[in-house]
């Protein structure tokens, strides 16, 4: 069988484009799996490490926001989907693709487009719980629609839609360390109450910002340590604040493994982000969400409240996070029935077998 994945843009469509890949690669070792990417953008990269072919198109998203710059880029727009359309038809011509398979971002539009226009089946799976741009406009022509939430025939048929909830990671879930083992990996105290803030691998100004100017509140609680990854491109900037020099602080730029940040944790402060609160339900982790305000659609803010809803997470607006988030995340710390009842309703959102129930959707197109 050959497959065609195609997306990317972030991790949150990469990581869960690999974990199908490889859950497919489990049921049968001889399928073959081509990945489609954009250029220039981080699936390039990441894809080929997991041990998949990728080719990229020279697609880009149309510039939402004015400027000089965007106005430009969008001038370029339709020449730059032309020629991805084009080198789509060849992709399709020379690999001959049993199934494609979409995980959003703008990438997946033209391959998608072509195959079934050909005669191909399709398949998209939405993170989020407010669909894409490019997720809707394909939702109209794929067989299935993979979903992560409640209530998505907003946006697509409800006949193809199969709540599969989002594929994460397999080392994220699939560990055996003790919470004293994972401390231990990043030299914290063994014995210390631990607030784990994850910025993701660029970081998060306002969660950053946050916890700088909150020096005073995280010196006067020493009994509770806090392991804080600011991001690659601000780490020169906050490493050297008053915060980062508290006994009771780590920074670092990356969580080197995250199976061990999440073991860690008593609370774990995070965007919200579909693959981060995917990895968040599995293993069942009471968590601060504070949605980015930079996302199309407001999206992340949406898949928080899809949590908050459920007494399964608490949301701190991105705007009220320089005030709010460091004492929520106190309060909460000290609140040991409160961590419990959410630990409790995350868990039961959590959906690790997603991506082998994807496959399995997958291989039923062309059975």
């Amino acid at each position: 069988m050959k497959i065609i994945i195609s997306g990317g843009g972030t991790g949150g469509h990469i990581f869960p484009a690999i974990a199908i890949a490889d859950a497919v690669k489990v049921k049968d070792p001889s399928a073959q799996i081509l990945f489609v990417g954009a250029e220039g953008k981080m699936e390039m990269e990441r894809v080929p490490k997991a041990g998949y072919d990728i080719v990229g198109l020279p697609v880009a998203g149309f510039q939402r926001s004015l400027s000089v710059q965007n106005s430009i880029k969008n001038l370029i727009f339709p020449f730059k989907l032309l020629k991805s359309l084009w080198k789509a038809r060849k992709i399709i011509k020379d690999f001959q693709p049993d199934v494609v398979v979409g995980v959003g971002g703008y990438a997946s539009g033209p391959i998608l487009k072509v195959a079934m226009a050909q005669g191909v089946k399709g398949l998209i799976q939405e993170q989020n719980s407010y669909a894409g741009v490019t997720n809707k406009l394909l939702g109209k022509d794929v067989k299935k629609i993979c979903v992560a939430y409640d209530n998505m025939e907003k946006f697509f048929p409800k006949e193809k839609i199969i709540y599969t909830g989002n594929p994460v990671r397999q080392d994220v879930w699939k560990h055996n360390h003790t919470k004293e083992e994972a401390r231990d990996f990043y030299n914290l105290d063994k014995n210390k109450k631990t607030i784990v803030l994850i910025g993701g691998s660029l970081g998060a100004r306002t969660m950053n910002q946050a916890l700088r100017d909150n020096y005073e509140t995280i010196a006067q609680n020493p009994d509770i340590q806090i392991l804080w990854q600011c991001g690659k491109i601000y780490i020169d900037e906050y490493s050297q604040c008053e915060t980062a020099q508290l006994p009771n602080v780590k920074i670092t730029a990356f969580l080197e493994k995250m199976d061990m940040a999440y073991t860690a944790a008593d609370v774990v402060i995070s965007r919200a982000g579909a693959l981060s609160i995917s990895e968040i339900c599995v293993i069942g982790k009471a968590a601060i969400l504070v949605p980015s305000p930079n996302v199309a659609e407001d999206h992340q803010t949406q898949n928080a409240l899809a949590l908050v809803n459920k007494n399964a997470a608490i949301m701190v607006k991105d705007i009220e996070a320089k005030n709010e988030m460091v004492k929520t995340a106190f309060d909460l710390i000290n609140n040991e029935n409160q961590i419990k009842d959410l630990e409790k309703n995350v868990k039961l959102l959590g959906k690790p077998n997603a991506a082998s129930d994807i496959a399995n959707e997958i291989f039923q197109l062309v059975a």
